[in-house]
């Protein structure tokens, strides 16, 4: 997957990003993620403000101090919804316990699939795979379907992530909120985006409006 990025060489900050579809998804998809999932992802000795601090407190909490039936892991390891096979997942898998996706199991013999013990007697103890239905083919030229929105438009991504359809009057109106009057200055940069680039965005969308600037242009810029 690439991004191509419009830089301000001058300021050396990122105006907008031209995204396609797959980029948009995935940053819909962050929004899913539960917030302490988001903690455990990032680090909680790198987050900004004081949710580290909670999220640490709560790991060195004694059980005693809980409820009956109370869990830490509902805080620690929330579960969370499978991503979609059609959203890119920027980032390492999540970790073992935290997805929410359902298992679906048999009978050795085959037969019976409704009962937690079969009409032979056997456990229900070998994992079957689910094959999910065929999506129907979408009405668009681009025939795209799943994920979050819809791939027949380009989008722009800003430097602080807001996210709006690719229009030139969209384009003219970023350049002049940047305050750019030398077209001279713009430089287009394309990036190819790696698997752990999505925890550097997600980081940096805890710390810092200027998100696409910190993450490409910052110190791990050589890695793009």
């Amino acid at each position: 997957m690439t991004l191509k990025l419009l830089i301000n060489r001058k300021a050396q900050k990122v105006v907008f990003a031209e995204a396609e579809k797959p980029f948009v998804d995935f940053l819909f998809f962050l929004m899913s993620l539960p917030l302490g999932t988001v903690t455990k992802l990032v680090n909680q000795k790198s987050m900004v403000g004081s949710l580290g601090n909670l999220y640490g407190s709560i790991a060195d909490l004694g059980e005693t101090y809980l409820q009956p039936g109370i869990s830490k892991d509902t805080f620690l390891n929330p579960k969370m919804s499978a991503p979609s096979s059609d959203v890119p997942l920027l980032m390492p898998a999540p970790p073992a316990g935290m997805s929410d996706s359902k298992k679906f199991y048999i009978c050795s013999n085959y037969r019976s699939s409704n009962y937690c013990r079969g009409n032979c007697s056997n456990n229900m103890n070998i994992e079957a795979t689910y094959v999910a239905p065929a999506k129907a083919q979408a009405s668009s030229a681009a025939g795209e379907g799943g994920g979050f929105v819809w791939g027949v438009v380009g989008y722009m991504v800003m430097d602080d992530l807001k996210v709006m359809p690719q229009y030139t009057i969209s384009a003219i109106t970023a350049m002049n909120d940047s305050n750019i009057n030398d077209f001279g200055s713009l430089e287009v940069k394309v990036v190819s985006l790696g698997q752990n680039v999505g925890l550097k965005l997600l980081k940096a969308a805890l710390q810092t409006n200027s998100v696409l600037t910190s993450v490409f242009l910052g110190k791990s810029a050589a890695q793009f």
